[in-house]
């Protein structure tokens, strides 16, 4: 209850000021357990860590919010509990969406070529149970079911970088009629605001590293950002989103440093139809690889404002030092933009 008392006072302090607008924003929250129903339980103990995710979210207000690594439970008791926490807070966000994530998801094959089965490599994201670290969206204003794109086939994707050895794919036809190519998940959720609708792109991908000998994650994760292009474009047999929208995402990806393939985040970064509003923000602090970009907010419409929360500028030091390492990312849209001409 004393860290409690704490936040709020601290977010009485740093509570923003906006105009009317739409402001949307993607936190990497750290919420993912050991094991089912242990989310749950920490969020009603209302442990440090469950605290210094609702300051920072509310410190930032958002609309709209995608939340990346949060275990999925198929009643959203979690997820329903944490809102709960976060209207105490003063934020209500009474439409919320979420789907069983491909992590975790037994998949039944040896997906990862090591001979053996039941592994979290196995699953069809990698995963210690099923709905481990999915994804979340609350809002202020009503969802629409929009389009789940986490069972698309990783082979289906033009140019898919599957997986080689000795310049030959491995990745038997079982494998390749089952792996879908989002790791966790990939939706498109149309949010209904008073001024017309604005659809939200959301996808969490896996990190670039690990994945064995034949990359496996490497270039799974290249695809997984190359994803996002090829459908703005039309190269896929699904219709592209139709504009406004924004792409948030914890891609794991920094265009310029680290293991992975950043052309494929530079690519989404340098289209025409995506504004950056924050180019060249680190997004997260991990202490062996340093600062890197990882999360995006990238609107199709020029956006009013945008910004960023590192836990250490808006909570007490000793709910700051448990919180999780990713800053959240918000970018404001002009509610006057969404209405037809």
């Amino acid at each position: 209850m004393r860290h409690f008392l704490l936040l709020w006072l601290f977010l009485l302090v740093a509570a923003p000021l906006r105009a009317e607008d739409l402001r949307v924003a993607v936190y990497n929250a750290a919420l993912a357990r050991k094991g089912p129903g242990l989310l749950l339980q920490d969020i009603l103990a209302r442990d440090a860590q469950v605290e210094a995710t609702v300051g920072v979210i509310a410190s930032a207000a958002p609309d709209v919010l995608l939340l990346l690594k949060i275990d999925f439970d198929h009643g959203g008791a979690a997820l329903d509990a944490l809102a709960a926490l976060l209207d105490e807070a003063g934020l209500s966000y009474p439409h919320r969406f979420s789907k069983r994530p491909n992590s975790g998801w037994a998949s039944g094959l040896d997906l990862d070529g090591n001979g053996r089965l039941g592994t979290p490599d196995d699953a069809l994201g990698f995963g210690r149970f099923a709905g481990s670290g999915g994804m979340a969206i609350l809002s202020r204003y009503p969802l629409e079911e929009g389009r789940d794109f986490s069972s698309f086939l990783w082979r289906d994707l033009p140019g898919a970088l599957l997986p080689e050895a000795e310049g030959k794919p491995i990745l038997p036809e079982p494998v390749l009629s089952l792996q879908p190519l989002a790791s966790v998940a990939a939706w498109e959720v149309p949010v209904e605001t008073p001024q017309g609708t604005v659809r939200m792109l959301g996808s969490y991908a896996t990190p670039p590293v690990f994945g064995g000998p034949n990359q496996r994650n490497l270039r799974r994760n290249h695809d997984e950002v190359a994803f996002w292009s090829a459908l703005l474009d039309g190269a896929l047999p699904l219709d592209p989103p139709q504009a406004p929208f924004v792409l948030l995402s914890g891609t794991n990806l920094d265009p310029d440093r680290g293991d992975g393939m950043g052309q494929a985040m530079r690519d989404l970064l340098n289209r025409p139809d995506l504004h950056d509003p924050l180019p060249g923000t680190d997004s997260v602090r991990w202490d062996r690889t340093g600062p890197m970009r990882v999360d995006y907010a990238l609107p199709s419409l020029p956006p009013r404002a945008a910004g960023i929360v590192w836990p250490l500028d808006v909570l007490p030091p000793e709910l700051a030092a448990v919180a999780s390492v990713h800053a959240l990312i918000w970018v404001d849209l002009d509610l006057a933009d969404l209405a037809p001409p």
